[in-house]
């Protein structure tokens, strides 16, 4: 295929028509118009092969993992989602491996009526990224530095299992419910815009639990307490690992793309109801204290020291 046919294909498998897209696929840029009173909230994120999925990973768990990546932050920032752009980088240019790359995205894409509004192709090592536009009203933003020490910390679903299928993938089949999960990760968008104007602090877990619930603490100035034996496990994860490696993998494995936030006792009851009638439930894990950083803590409020601190692309 030509680059100009490559276009056109991206362009046909994901057709997703919007009122607000005025000029989408076809000039030189888009022009988009956002809602009065709302604010455009913005994001990116590149996957690379064998650093964000391993090589031979299916196209369309590609296409559907580069963009729930990204809607996974709109998540956290309790964003309606509404357009994205895509920069797909490809050793050549193989219709069959892009068409069912298309497919996986507008599978995902197609759940929030997202449009696909523009882009580049390149040659190169297989590579994507997406930038992803949604709206939020005017300061209604979640954002991680509204954590107040006494609040409760919340994580959404359950945690650990992208990273307990990246140590088992050499003897774990592609049904394998720890891979699908890694592979198809779940954006918690509709859990995100239930905590808008209820949570005081949000984050998606892409790094690991304690990196990124570090994040809030050190945008909030606090601390935070985890209760280890609290965090919530699937039963697979739970077969399938010993407890301590299970703890390690829940705090520090990365990739499961679950909200971690914080709101006050007084809010708490109601809005875990409304959390589980949207699809997906929370687990209170702990509490924000004063101080700095997160400490692990078992049953009996004594430290843990869990060996892991999180995903750091640096120092990998």
């Amino acid at each position: 295929m030509g680059e100009f046919s490559l276009i056109d294909l991206i362009r046909e498998r994901c057709a997703i028509t919007r009122d607000d897209v005025r000029i989408g696929i076809g000039d030189d840029a888009a022009v988009l118009t956002v809602p009065p009173n709302h604010q455009l909230v913005v994001s990116m994120d590149t996957l690379i092969d064998g650093v964000h999925f391993p090589s031979g990973t299916s196209p369309f768990d590609i296409g559907w993992k580069s963009l729930a990546v990204n809607l996974s932050d709109l998540a956290a920032m309790g964003a309606t989602p509404a357009w994205a752009t895509l920069a797909l980088t490809l050793p050549n240019a193989d219709r069959n491996w892009v068409s069912e790359f298309c497919d996986g995205f507008s599978a995902l894409a197609g759940e929030y009526k997202l449009a696909l509004v523009g882009g580049d192709t390149t040659r190169g090592s297989l590579s994507m990224t997406v930038t992803i536009h949604g709206f939020v009203s005017d300061g209604a933003a979640l954002l991680r530095s509204g954590a107040r020490v006494g609040d409760f910390v919340f994580v959404t679903g359950t945690l650990g299992d992208a990273a307990a299928a990246l140590r088992r993938l050499a003897d774990a089949s592609t049904d394998d419910a720890l891979v699908r999960r890694l592979n198809r990760p779940t954006p918690r968008v509709a859990q995100g815009l239930e905590l808008r104007g209820r949570a005081r602090a949000c984050i998606d877990i892409s790094d690991g639990l304690l990196a990124d619930l570090g994040h809030v603490c050190t945008a909030s100035g606090v601390g935070a307490e985890i209760d280890v034996d609290s965090l919530p496990a699937s039963p697979e994860l739970l077969s399938a690992f010993a407890r301590d490696e299970r703890h390690r993998l829940q705090l520090g494995g990365g990739d499961d793309y679950e909200l971690c936030f914080t709101a006050p006792e007084a809010v708490a009851r109601v809005l875990l109801e409304d959390l589980a009638r949207s699809g997906c439930g929370a687990t209170q894990i702990g509490r924000i204290v004063a101080g700095s950083g997160v400490r692990v803590v078992d049953a009996k409020g004594a430290a843990v020291d869990v060996g892991v601190s999180g995903w750091d692309h640096f120092r990998a």
